[in-house]
């Protein structure tokens, strides 16, 4: 990838910056995993990524930032969502765009203040937080749940799902593209959502919802927080407290009736790197790479 231009990388690493991860060969599979299980929304998610990217450029921000992707990935997921529950219309686009571009200046403003390395990462907060309104414009009516045959192939696509479920895929081979771009960038990266996407499966089968583990909406909020806690070098028990408070979270926010998109994982993270620093308050080194959450 290096001779690709500068806003390819840009890209490609928007979409890697999904997972927590720098790295723009991963970007391309994770691309690649919404070509092929859902190509209705590559162009929302393309647009959702250039829009953030260029927003960025247009106000100057730093270029070791928007070459990271940072800018790009809430749009990312910003053009997934509303190219899947929205309808086709001359709007959409012009919603993709706008939230996508006030999406990279909340995480411009987030970053300015967060000087302090010890300080919360924004992580997909803007994704969520823009999501929420923009879904509550056009509620999206909810959808009949399916009854699953139970087998080992069911479980395995269940498992991968929940990784695709990150980017509203369905499919297990996108969740499958996913792990393998994750492995390419770091191969803890491909456990750790592998192990938080099955904890979210065994969860929701101990809640008897069959539905929700073998679809993978159980999944891709913990696999999320193990990706995010595995990279703060404190052993395994951060993760796995991670993904243990995500799955008490999620419930929460279903019975207020409010789409949990990836808010269990975000106040998840929130929750328990705030406890560390409230009880067990360590110094750390002030590496603007490790705030800005780009991979070392």
């Amino acid at each position: 990838m290096t001779n690709c231009p500068d806003w390819a990388t840009a890209l490609c690493n928007g979409f890697s910056q999904i997972f927590l991860q720098r790295h723009p060969l991963c970007g391309v599979l994770c691309l690649l995993a919404i070509v092929i299980s859902a190509p209705t929304l590559v162009g929302g998610a393309l647009l959702g990524a250039i829009a953030g990217l260029l927003t960025a450029q247009r106000r100057g921000y730093a270029k070791t930032e928007r070459q990271a992707g940072l800018y790009s990935y809430n749009g990312v997921l910003l053009g997934l969502l509303l190219s899947h529950q929205l309808p086709w219309s001359a709007m959409l686009p012009l919603l993709i765009i706008a939230s996508s571009g006030l999406s990279s200046m909340l995480v411009h403003q987030w970053l300015k203040r967060a000087t302090h390395p010890q300080s919360l990462l924004i992580y997909t907060a803007p994704f969520v937080g823009l999501g929420w309104m923009l879904l509550s414009l056009n509620p999206v009516p909810a959808q009949a749940e399916h009854v699953h045959a139970i087998s080992g192939l069911t479980l395995a696509a269940g498992l991968f799902k929940g990784i695709g479920q990150v980017m509203l895929l369905q499919h297990p081979v996108a969740g499958l593209l996913i792990v393998l771009g994750l492995w390419l960038s770091r191969w803890r990266a491909a456990v750790w959502a592998l192990i938080g996407s099955l904890a979210g499966l065994l969860f929701s089968f101990y809640q008897h919802d069959a539905s929700a583990a073998l679809s993978g909406l159980a999944g891709y909020n913990p696999a999320l927080a193990a990706l995010a806690l595995s990279q703060q070098r404190r052993g395994v028990w951060l993760p796995l407290s991670g993904i243990a408070v995500t799955l008490l979270l999620t419930p929460v926010f279903k019975a207020l009736g409010v789409p949990p998109l990836t808010a269990p994982f975000v106040l998840g993270c929130w929750l328990i790197v705030s406890g560390i620093r409230l009880f067990r308050p360590q110094p750390v080194a002030d590496d603007k790479q490790s705030r800005l959450r780009i991979e070392r």
